[in-house]
């Protein structure tokens, strides 16, 4: 049996848990280009967000809002990128449901560019 990297959520030095619910975790993440950014996570191992009971809705929403008010407050970001990864081919590695927030900043590179950017590019389009 594997055991599943998010159920049963401890710190490491990917991640720092910042707030939690009955249902939900809210980490804050540790990454050199990503600063500010957070994931939610259901306490309840759910493969993707499709899974998830109308409660853990609720309770993710409740840990969006303060991951909000703290990422405004520490880190003042311009923007955010907010979204879900479902399945291999969609870019989910861990499959246990996760919504990132990602802090976005008028000075980056990518600065105006959304989650769908990269999937509309022309060369990523299906043929007929």
């Amino acid at each position: 049996m594997t055991l599943c990297e998010f159920c049963n959520y401890k710190d490491d030095e990917r991640g720092t848990l910042i707030f939690e619910n009955e249902l939900c975790y809210c980490v804050e993440l540790h990454h050199k280009i990503l600063i500010g950014s957070c994931m939610v996570i259901p306490k309840a191992h759910k493969v993707t967000v499709f899974d998830l009971s109308c409660e853990e809705w609720e309770a993710t929403k409740q840990l969006i809002d303060k991951a909000k008010i703290y990422l405004d407050e520490k880190y003042n970001p311009d923007g955010y990128s907010v979204g879900w990864n479902c399945g291999k081919t969609a870019g989910q590695s861990v499959f246990h449901a996760h919504l990132h927030i990602v802090s976005r900043y008028a000075d980056e590179p990518f600065a105006g560019r959304g989650i769908r950017s990269w999937i509309k590019r022309e060369e990523n389009a299906r043929p007929v």
